[in-house]
């Protein structure tokens, strides 16, 4: 058997609309992409996501499914989805994995590589 060849790309933007500095809340619209490069179907079952605030805090999310949904990818297609994270900081961070099965029953993990959630200016 082929190993799980899943790739996780997200790309994020700080949204002022919804964001309220004056009471330390900012939000950050991202948009994942999740691509099955492999030669097997791969169902998206479980989400683990870490969350940082620059001042330190972590927080940890772990549930069902994305959005309401645990999308099946077949070979050579691609899921896409949005969301959001509110911080009390401007600037802060993300990472995890999606625990996934393989349509042979492999159970394996998808993992999500860390990016940056930062106001417009904020960083050199």
């Amino acid at each position: 058997m082929a190993a799980p060849e899943v790739e996780v790309a997200v790309a994020a933007r700080y949204a002022p609309q919804h964001s309220q500095p004056a009471e330390r809340r900012y939000v950050f619209i991202y948009q994942v992409t999740i691509r099955n490069h492999g030669t097997l179907a791969a169902q998206l079952l479980r989400r683990h996501w870490l969350i940082w605030d620059s001042d330190g805090s972590v927080r940890e999310v772990r549930g069902e499914g994305v959005v309401g949904e645990q999308p099946r990818l077949e070979p050579g297609s691609a899921f896409r989805y949005a969301s959001s994270a509110v911080l009390a900081t401007p600037v802060g961070a993300m990472q995890g994995s999606y625990a996934m099965q393989a349509s042979d029953g492999t159970d394996f993990t998808a993992p999500i590589p860390p990016f940056t959630l930062a106001m417009p200016g904020i960083l050199n």
